[in-house]
């Protein structure tokens, strides 16, 4: 049987982001609602996949930009985003900065990587829960976990994606593009795609902290995988969580209404 507790302290992280994110969307973005936002989680793998392949230099430009705005995420989370947010929590987004900074290879500094990125994804999953159709979403997750498998099981992301994580903005400077926890890494498509389950599931008021759970047991089964291959397509997880919660929902009774 396969174990890490440093895949597990990842996996829940992971897991956490489909609890986290509240419902909800200011009125300036509400201009921009479009059934073209779904294709983002689909793109947003098989698009950067592709760029890195045709020019290694893209990983250097997206480490500036998780750098720049994963923080800003993170703290958009803290104070608005996420379930029980409060303005004054954004700071801590802040502090999270300056420990990934100061200590980027320590477990504190680990910790706090992931927890800006798991931050900023609670953030952009609320915002695209908010601005797509729920429906188109969650075909957008099961499209965005196909290519994920696609990818890993032919063997064209493990290249670009070491490109990527092994990208740098510069000499000390923290690294947001992806999450490590000792040996264990995942991507931040992986988050992303676990909190726009969790933003669909509190769009439609159904239950996050149970399909938290869930994902969690899914994703220590699938990861048992891991006896066999080097590397599993994460987004299998939040996908295959969405998808029993979509059978569950249509499943239980409707209440009988008296006329």
């Amino acid at each position: 049987m396969f174990f890490s507790s440093d895949n597990l302290a990842l996996v829940a992280a992971q897991a956490a982001c489909i609890a986290a994110p509240a419902t909800g969307l200011p009125a300036w973005a509400q201009r921009f609602r479009t059934p073209a936002w779904a294709l983002v989680l689909p793109l947003s793998i098989a698009l950067v996949v592709a760029a890195i392949e045709l020019a290694p230099s893209t990983a250097d430009v997206l480490t500036w930009i998780a750098l720049i705005l994963v923080p800003v995420g993170c703290a958009l989370a803290l104070g608005w985003a996420a379930r029980g947010a409060r303005p004054g929590l954004a700071v801590l987004a802040a502090v999270l900065l300056a420990l990934a900074w100061a200590d980027p290879g320590d477990r504190a500094g680990q910790l706090a990587t992931t927890l800006l990125i798991a931050g900023s994804a609670v953030t952009l999953g609320r915002l695209l829960a908010g601005v797509a159709p729920l429906t188109l979403l969650k075909a957008g997750i099961v499209a965005m976990a196909a290519v994920d498998a696609y990818l890993v099981f032919s063997n064209r992301l493990q290249a670009p994606n070491a490109v990527l994580v092994a990208a740098s903005p510069g000499p000390g400077l923290p690294q947001l593009q992806s999450a490590s926890f000792g040996d264990a890494g995942l991507g931040y498509g992986d988050f992303f795609a676990a909190a726009v389950v969790g933003a669909i599931l509190a769009a439609q008021r159904r239950p996050q902290l149970a399909a938290a759970v869930l994902m969690l047991a899914i994703s220590l089964a699938w990861d048992q995988l891991f006896l066999v291959y080097d590397v599993l397509p994460a987004t299998i997880p939040p996908a295959v969580t969405l998808l029993v919660c979509e059978v569950w929902s249509r499943g239980r009774p409707r209440p009988r209404m008296r006329a």
